[in-house]
């Protein structure tokens, strides 16, 4: 079985898991960390913001250091000991939770092991120029990786469309997720728009539905809106939303409660 549909034993036609961002603040020796509130002000901050999308109804909670400007392709030591800190005490007790590094998956996949996640959110593959850098991306070792270190239950949702970047080549998202489900053997499939909050062509998304085989499920993974959910939902087998959560719709903002409720209403529908 897909390890999807054993993360997510209710996910069907009818029912697309909504998979919730706990953005965290500047990591320590980031331009942005706030030094007088320290870690626990991490900390606070995505207690408090998780406390509020597990209320929601969400259905998993994705921790990912959101707040690291201008993200980097190789993380440092400290970086993986705080987000496994900040994963572990704020992770829910009742339901799955993720993790997510921008942008190094090898960084991912040890805050996966030190905190008990049941999926991680990356880049695995391909070949990319983006505002970090040349970026190129190994599946072959993740995978290898995850294998040695006694992880096969964790899912691996790969981004094919990442934000802040475009693929070096002519094929389309479609021939990049047809061929990414064959060679580099992820759980699941994401689709992005060029930026975090922006959502891609909802025909993008139809197109990568249509080339991936049915068992992979195809998600969402930026820009889902509560007054878009809708024609995005037709194609998309759930969703990752972060943004559309905040105070005003602004990505670095606090999650707001009434927007939780009104995207949980609008995509439950």
């Amino acid at each position: 079985m897909c390890r999807f549909y054993q993360i997510f034993p209710k996910a069907s036609k009818s029912y697309k898991p909504l998979i919730a961002m706990a953005h965290v603040p500047p990591l320590p020796g980031t331009p942005l960390f706030d030094q007088n509130k320290g870690v626990q002000g991490l900390i606070d901050h995505v207690k408090r913001d998780t406390e509020i999308l597990l209320a929601g109804g969400f259905d998993a909670i994705l921790f990912c250091n959101e707040g690291d400007r201008p993200y980097q392709l190789n993380a440092g030591l400290e970086a993986s000991a705080v987000m496994t800190r900040v994963a572990t005490e704020c992770k829910p007790t009742d339901r799955p939770f993720g993790v997510d590094f921008l942008w190094d998956a090898q960084c991912a996949l040890a805050i996966a092991i030190g905190s008990g996640a049941s999926f991680m959110r990356e880049v695995i593959s391909g070949s990319w120029e983006s505002d970090m850098g040349p970026w190129n991306p190994d599946a072959a070792k993740l995978l290898r990786d995850r294998r040695a270190f006694g992880r096969e239950d964790l899912g691996i949702f790969a981004n094919i469309t990442p934000e802040f970047a475009s693929a070096i080549g002519n094929r389309t998202a479609a021939q990049i997720a047809k061929s990414t489900v064959v060679s580099s053997l992820p759980d699941v499939i994401l689709v992005s728009g060029p930026m975090a909050g922006s959502e891609p062509d909802v025909n993008t998304v139809a197109k990568v539905r249509e080339a991936v085989d049915s068992n992979i499920p195809v998600l969402l993974n930026t820009g889902a809106k509560s007054n878009t959910i809708k024609e995005f939902f037709k194609y998309a087998d759930g969703c990752i939303v972060g943004s559309d959560l905040k105070r005003d719709g602004y990505t670095w903002n606090e999650v707001d409660p009434e927007r939780v409720k009104r995207f949980i209403d609008a995509a439950r529908s």
